[in-house]
């Protein structure tokens, strides 16, 4: 709550001395108007005529006095004139005096003290100005604070792309190198060192490739090449296509979902690198699945898919990193496991630019990816207040 601004005493010593001088000057005006008036009264009869009619008007009897004459009626109307002035003129320079405190606390603010906000209470047009100043110094706070956190999260960036681009760059070096320098005994050591740079290379064109793809989708003004498709058949022909892998790892793909067609608008392509992303995820971090379950049911305006394993339970407090770039579940920054750390935030960008929002949940016997898209491009959906990494 605002308090009233309080006065110095200077500042009340101004007031003072503005009604004093206000009421001297009136009294003079009062005198001159009075002297003034008694000589027009004096002189002109038919106005002397008019104002003895008012007294006659207001007389209270015959035998008794007139309550009411000419100099009455002017010193009534003068004292509520001025009265009037007075409050008004007394008025006037303390509204000065709040404007004064106000640019006093707007400079304090513009020294660099952010914190800070204008806390007086007013109750004129100048409350109106503090609430916009404070508004403005809010706005402009959190500028600042999403700034340095855009910095900070480009720092961040460079950073983690430095990192995984110079492990893998490295060990080309390296075996290049000795290549080079012909330090292999035999055709078959040659082959390996070749092999070896060959497949580090390939891990930084994937990182590379993954990385314009994030700044890509992150961009809100990226297009969306809408269509309508059943996401029932895209879901089966994912599943078609991560079989052979499957198998390889003894998991079984199951594909459920109503209505069957389950028809929708959204951009087919991106949607599959979303697909992609979350069942490579699930193949690569899901020890000791049996099933990926692939599920896509319409509810009202929306279609919530889900792409679960039943896998290992991935920790807690893991669930509300899972979606940042470059995070890892097993906490390391090796790429033993083939993967850059984009691919959740790949995932969650595109969604996003759906309009839909994704999050995770994990129990010891289901790990779940939760996506809600809007049936039609153009909606926006909002988080669920129950989803547990938010």
């Amino acid at each position: 709550m605002g308090e009233k601004v309080r006065l110095t005493g200077k500042e009340k010593s101004e007031l003072w001395l503005e009604g004093v001088v206000t009421v001297v000057l009136l009294l003079m005006l009062n005198f001159a108007l009075f002297v003034l008036l008694k000589e027009l009264v004096g002189i002109s009869q038919p106005l002397q005529d008019s104002i003895w009619s008012v007294k006659n008007v207001l007389t209270f009897g015959q035998d008794r006095q007139h309550l009411w004459s000419w100099r009455s009626v002017f010193i009534v109307v003068m004292a509520v004139v001025d009265v009037i002035v007075v409050y008004w003129r007394l008025i006037r320079r303390y509204r000065q005096v709040q404007m004064r405190h106000v640019i006093r606390e707007l400079h304090y603010i513009a020294d660099g003290h952010l914190d800070h906000r204008i806390q007086f209470k007013v109750n004129t047009d100048l409350q109106k100005v503090i609430n916009s100043i404070n508004a403005l110094v809010d706005s402009t706070v959190n500028s600042m604070q999403e700034e340095r956190r855009i910095e900070s999260s480009k720092d961040e960036l460079i950073t983690n792309v430095s990192h995984d681009i110079r492990t893998p760059l490295t060990s080309i070096i390296g075996y290049l190198g000795l290549i080079e320098d012909k330090q292999y005994r035999s055709d078959e050591e040659l082959v390996k060192y070749t092999h070896t740079a060959y497949l580090k290379a390939k891990q930084m064109k994937v990182l590379v490739e993954d990385l314009f793809e994030y700044t890509k989708v992150r961009q809100t003004t990226t297009p969306l090449n809408a269509v309508k498709f059943d996401m029932l058949a895209m879901l089966e022909q994912l599943a078609a296509s991560f079989e052979l892998e499957g198998e390889k790892r003894h998991l079984r793909f199951v594909v459920t979902g109503r209505p069957n067609p389950l028809i929708m608008e959204a951009d087919t392509e991106k949607l599959g690198r979303v697909f992609n992303n979350l069942i490579a995820n699930a193949l690569k971090y899901g020890k000791g699945a049996r099933h990926i379950f692939l599920n896509a049911e319409a509810v009202g305006s929306e279609v919530v898919i889900k792409v679960q394993n039943d896998g290992e339970q991935i920790p807690n407090d893991s669930l509300s990193q899972l979606f940042d770039r470059f995070y890892r579940v097993e906490g390391s920054r090796n790429q033993e496991t083939g993967g850059t750390g984009l691919g959740l935030a790949i995932a969650q960008s595109i969604v996003t630019l759906h309009g839909g929002y994704i999050y995770a949940d994990s129990t010891p016997a289901m790990t779940s990816f939760v996506m809600h898209l809007p049936r039609t491009l153009g909606q926006t959906l909002k988080p669920d207040r129950k989803i547990k990494n938010e």
